[in-house]
């Protein structure tokens, strides 16, 4: 985990980026396809979708929003408030 400039919190992006790695997994199993032709679907290769699922190396945006068009699928981005505990939870 690392701080990100001004913010009082980690920065939890490893179990983001695992998140979407499980989606695109998911929803390329669905669709019955290899990672090869998910990568032709979208203009990549297969070893930087392989590289991706695996988490070894985390997507660019626009590369998650070529991904998301090959799968017929929306890419959602949502910032919402991080939850506090509350005094009687801590």
């Amino acid at each position: 985990m690392r701080y990100g400039p001004g913010m009082r919190g980690p920065i939890e992006h490893d179990d983001f980026y695992e998140g979407i790695a499980r989606q695109v997994v998911e929803q390329r199993s669905l669709r019955r396809l290899s990672q090869r032709e998910l990568a032709d679907l979208c203009g990549t290769t297969q070893s930087a979708i392989a590289r991706f699922e695996s988490g070894s190396r985390p997507p660019k945006l626009d590369t998650l929003l070529r991904i998301a068009a090959a799968l017929d699928c929306e890419l959602d981005v949502t910032f919402r408030p991080r939850t506090r505990p509350t005094k009687e939870s801590r």
